[in-house]
């Protein structure tokens, strides 16, 4: 009889989750409930799914309000009805209009006016689905009221948001971080009422009983409503089933893609191909899949037509269909992918196919998806309170001096000296933690449906500007809605701008065709790239783990590389087995210590589990457990299963099983730990593969044409590195990198032969509209000639010249920095305040004699630090210390297993937790000659030496080997000085110039 149920999904309002409401439900004796929270409709699904679970039965609906006032409840009679409230709501929502203070007209919605809004509208007329909702607190107004003889209209609206006073406090919290408010000034018209408690059915009726026919009206309402989503094994796709004419033409569709793509893929295509497709087609039509690969394969075509790349990875990879048509570029019989992992009969999804795009590319193939599909949406992700942000919002709520407010999120307090307010916020902060706060998008996820979005949920219209709906993605796939994945990467952005660089700054060479990946995987000069570790720029493998994984592997093949590719992933590290697989592919007397059973399942990889699909080989062909119990453990890696009764009765049968096969006890515990441990983190080995074939692309370019990929590296936001690593690595290359120059520049970075200039995007305080003015006058008019030239042609402010002139963009005029301020001063001084408009005729600049000025390399480092974020010189060069050795990264196999003195200037650093709990560092560094050395800080290091940003540190300690890898195992570090800035006599300071921007970067602070 509970008509307005909220959970915490309305948003920054309730205090409690569905399944607690449900909960609670129970334990009040219901048999049916109503959840309506406000403007949103994200728990209804999962609110429906689980409500037989407690003996309900469930009903939704919405709580439409503008701001925190109550304008009525929409209940759902049926699905359509549920369609139609969520229609409505998006309406108002995608337009960021109020709703409006009377409901419009419904077919298979009841509207519920709560009795005060009744009050202020004077409303007189009613709709035979409209009523009137009669809380307990309106129980003593009714009888005096002009709705006091509307006995048919009345049901009861008691609203539930709370369960205890502590909810209640929680959701002022929430009010008033919603309305960015202190607590004391908190309206209560914001609020809801103490009273918005559920009670015992029983009770709710006694309070109810005097008045007359108010239960039976409700009862009845109730009695009309009914939805139902099938979940769990009885869930139905709900995905688009037709993409062409019938079911039929489809099958036939994919059937003829597949036998014009066959030639290209496989020439002399041999009985092995030609079976594995029949029986691949087969499952996919009998699994209904059919339009699922269609969609995707249109997706690839637009994609194709506009000349866009694309890399197909996840366990569609695993696929010949996806391969033959063009949805992935993985040959599965060459790898011998598991045809199990991407489709089995026990597996009510259709495959995952993650396809990458140029990060400039996504938006418009998304813009293609739903302009072509118009029952398309964007998956949703909640956002909820975490512990720093949440103490931040409750710390200003209640007024705290943000010192405080800093310590509390920074966890440095001490409890036995916290005032009471302080305990109170990291009170509230638990229990407000981990709620929604709002809704965001999902990372990559599409929805393609064969009813209207709507049907499912309502849907809000963020910044992208595509709709996108209220759920996320475990909830979807409880229904049966299974996203498309279509998700941006800088790494293919690098290689196509990459060739357009090659053919601009290299118009002589042939036209570079980059789809040649049988060639590039048998290129010697690639393949010792990867030995070597020199990998700095190319996707997926420029990391400090990857290039060191790489180096201990010797990897010099595209197999090779696949299996590094998943190695490295944390759950093969944990379980040991990484190191165990470097020994044996190292060494292959080794090979023989596999359980032959293992060894005959995993022959490439020695008997070890490095792919996703290794779990389900073992689990069906040595634990002897079916498909369906295999993809129990598969899904239980995943992250996103949710009955660990179902995953740990599998364990019980897998041991069962083994011991009947007579297994041992010590390799049953090996091979359960080796799955296990792959919880989250393990890859599918066409996932591998497919980042795999993109890294050989991203090194063909790199060692055929290195300055114009690094070029393409920077101007697509880097990678892994900063990037003043990167503008390093290119001068590795041979590159001569330049400042910005007014006459060589653009925004972005450019290559003339081998001179790299810098671009004005890296100024930050530089004005785009500044830029755009220079760059479309240059365009136009030509090169400036002079610094008068330059202030004739286009309107800048001193502020915006002295940028320039410091950072050197006059340099060609051959003047010194000093001489250059001191004549901008004056011109633009003596000019006054101008308009944008060209000048008819240019002014006649009076000519100064000015005094000799000085200014050498180190100041203009400095400039460089200060509005680069970083020097051009080489770092040692700012060095005021005399460096104490001379040994260089060369040199550390000579000293393996003794100490050792090297300088370097610090590339990457981050911390580890050990699994005791400690922490630990990771650092990369360069030495003198520009080589790599890695560093590791062991827990007594972590905190005595610390690393205190960017610069040049001694470090000290042994040398240790691991697999023909030299690394550093940290006694102390000293951070170097810096010579001073010969204008000024203060002493420099790291931290004033190498401000990091990134995300990356900012591990390297401490």
């Amino acid at each position: 009889m509970y008509l307005n149920c909220h959970t915490y999904y309305s948003l920054r309002f309730g205090t409690f989750s569905e399944l607690d409401l449900l909960q609670l439900g129970k334990g009040c004796g219901l048999k049916e409930l109503v959840l309506t929270d406000i403007n949103n409709t994200s728990a209804c699904l999962n609110f429906i799914r689980k409500a037989p679970e407690f003996g309900i039965r469930p009903m939704v609906g919405i709580d439409f309000r503008n701001g925190a006032k109550q304008l009525y409840l929409g209940i759902a009679k049926n699905n359509d009805g549920f369609r139609e409230l969520n229609s409505f709501l998006s309406i108002h929502s995608h337009q960021s209009k109020p709703l409006p203070e009377v409901a419009p007209e419904f077919e298979n919605v009841f509207i519920i006016y709560p009795f005060e809004q009744l009050m202020l509208l004077q409303k007189t007329t009613f709709r035979t689905y409209e009523y009137i909702g009669i809380s307990i607190e309106n129980l003593r107004r009714l009888p005096f009221s002009p709705y006091r003889e509307a006995f048919e209209k009345w049901v009861v609206q008691q609203p539930v948001t709370f369960r205890n006073k502590r909810d209640f406090n929680a959701h002022r919290l929430l009010r008033a971080i919603d309305n960015n408010t202190l607590l004391s000034k908190l309206q209560t018209t914001e609020e809801g009422r103490p009273s918005e408690r559920m009670l015992p059915l029983e009770e709710l009726s006694n309070t109810y009983a005097h008045i007359p026919g108010i239960w039976e009206n409700t009862r009845r309402l109730l009695s009309q409503c009914s939805i139902d989503f099938q979940f769990g094994a009885k869930r139905v796709s709900q995905n688009l089933q037709v993409f062409g004419k019938s079911k039929e033409s489809d099958f036939n569709t994919l059937k003829n893609l597949c036998q014009e793509g066959l030639p290209s893929r496989y020439p002399d295509a041999n009985n092995q191909v030609r079976a594995r497709l029949q029986r691949e087609l087969k499952v996919i039509q009998e699994m209904d899949f059919v339009s699922y690969f269609l969609i995707n394969h249109d997706i690839i075509t637009y994609a194709k037509n506009k000349g866009y790349f694309h890399v197909g990875r996840g366990s569609g990879a695993n696929s010949i269909v996806a391969y033959i048509i063009g949805i992935t570029d993985v040959d599965p019989i060459e790898l011998d992918l598991y045809f199990e992992r991407f489709i089995n009969p026990f597996r009510a999804s259709p495959p995952d196919f993650d396809i990458d795009f140029s990060w400039k590319d996504r938006d418009d193939i998304t813009d293609y998806i739903f302009k072509k599909h118009p029952n398309a949406a964007l998956l949703a992700t909640y956002n909820t309170f975490k512990y720093r942000a949440t103490v931040r919002e409750l710390g200003k709520v209640f007024g705290l001096p943000k010192s405080d407010i800093d310590q509390l999120s920074d966890g440095s307090f001490n409890r036995s000296k916290m005032e009471e307010i302080h305990r109170l916020v990291l009170k509230y902060g638990s229990l407000i933690q981990g709620m929604p706060n709002h809704l965001s998008v999902h990372s990559a996820g599409i929805l393609i449906l064969e009813r209207p979005i709507h049907f499912y949920s309502a849907t809000d219209l963020p910044p992208k500007g595509f709709p996108t709906v209220q759920f996320d993605m475990i909830i979807a796939e409880d229904a049966g809605i299974f996203k498309f994945d279509i998700l941006g990467q800088r790494g293919l952005a690098k290689i196509k701008e990459a060739i357009e660089i090659v053919k601009e700054n290299r118009p002589d060479l042939p036209e570079i065709d980059i789809s040649q990946i049988e060639k590039f995987k048998k290129d010697d000069n690639l393949n010792n790239l990867l030995a070597q570790g020199k990998a700095i720029g190319v996707y997926y493998v420029e990391s400090p783990a990857m290039r060191g994984l790489m180096k201990k592997l010797k990897v010099r093949d595209y197999l090779s590389l696949v299996a590094a590719s998943s190695v490295i992933r944390p759950g093969v590290s944990s379980s040991g087995m990484k190191t165990e697989f470097i020994r044996r592919h190292r060494e292959p007397e080794r090979r023989k210590e596999a359980h032959p059973i293992l060894a005959q399942i995993m022959p490439e990889t020695y008997g070890v589990m490095v792919y996703q699909e290794d779990v389900l080989k073992v689990a069906h062909e040595f634990a002897g457990l079916d498909l369906g119990e295999a993809d129990v453990l598969r899904r239980g890696m995943s992250g996103k299963f949710r009955s660990r009764e179902e995953f740990q009765a599998v364990e019980l049968k897998f041991r069962s099983n083994c011991m009947e096969r007579g297994y041992s006890e010590e390799i049953i515990n090996e091979v359960w730990e080796q799955i296990s441990s792959f919880a989250g983190y393990a890859f599918a080995k066409g996932h591998s593969a497919s980042y795999a074939v993109e890294s050989y692309q991203s090194l063909y370019l790199k060692h055929y044409f290195p300055l114009e990929f690094m070029v393409a590296v920077l101007n697509n936001g880097g990678g892994f590195y900063s990037s003043e690593h990167y503008i390093h690595e290119a001068r590795m290359c041979g590159g001569i990198i330049h400042a910005p120059c007014i006459n060589h520049s653009d925004h972005a970075n450019c290559i003339k032969g081998k001179n790299i200039y810098l671009g004005f995007g890296y100024l930050k305080n530089l004005e785009t509209l500044l830029v755009q003015r220079l760059l479309t006058e240059r365009q136009l008019y030509g090169r400036f000639e002079s610094l008068d030239d330059f202030v004739d042609r286009v309107t800048v402010s001193l502020e915006q010249l002295t940028i320039l002139v410091r950072i050197g963009a006059f340099r060609f005029t051959g003047k010194s920095k000093p001489e250059l301020l001191w004549e901008a001063a004056f011109k633009l001084n003596a000019l006054g305040k101008r308009s944008a408009h060209p000048q008819l005729f240019r002014p006649d600049h009076r000519k100064f004699v000015l005094p000799s000025f000085n200014q050498g390399w180190l100041e203009d480092a400095y400039d460089e630090m200060e509005l680069l974020g970083f020097p051009l010189c080489d770092y040692f060069d700012l060095i005021s210390e005399k460096l104490l050795s001379e040994a260089l990264a060369k040199d550390m196999a000579g000293f393996s297993g003794k100490e050792m003195l090297l300088y370097g200037n610090v590339v990457n650093t981050r911390f580890h937790t050990t699994s005791q709990g400690k922490r630990m560092r990771l650092s990369t560094f360069i030495d003198q000659e520009g080589d790599y050395f890695d560093a590791v800080h062991f827990p007594g290091v972590v905190e005595k030496y610390q690393i205190l940003g960017r610069g040049i540190y001694a470090c000290y300690g042994k040398i240790t080997e691991e697999f023909g890898h030299f690394s550093m195992d940290v006694i102390w570090t000293k951070k170097l000085h810096l010579k001073p800035d010969p204008r000024s006599s203060d002493e420099p300071k790291y931290e004033d110039f190498f401000k990091l921007k990134s995300a990356k970067r900012k591990e390297i602070k401490s």
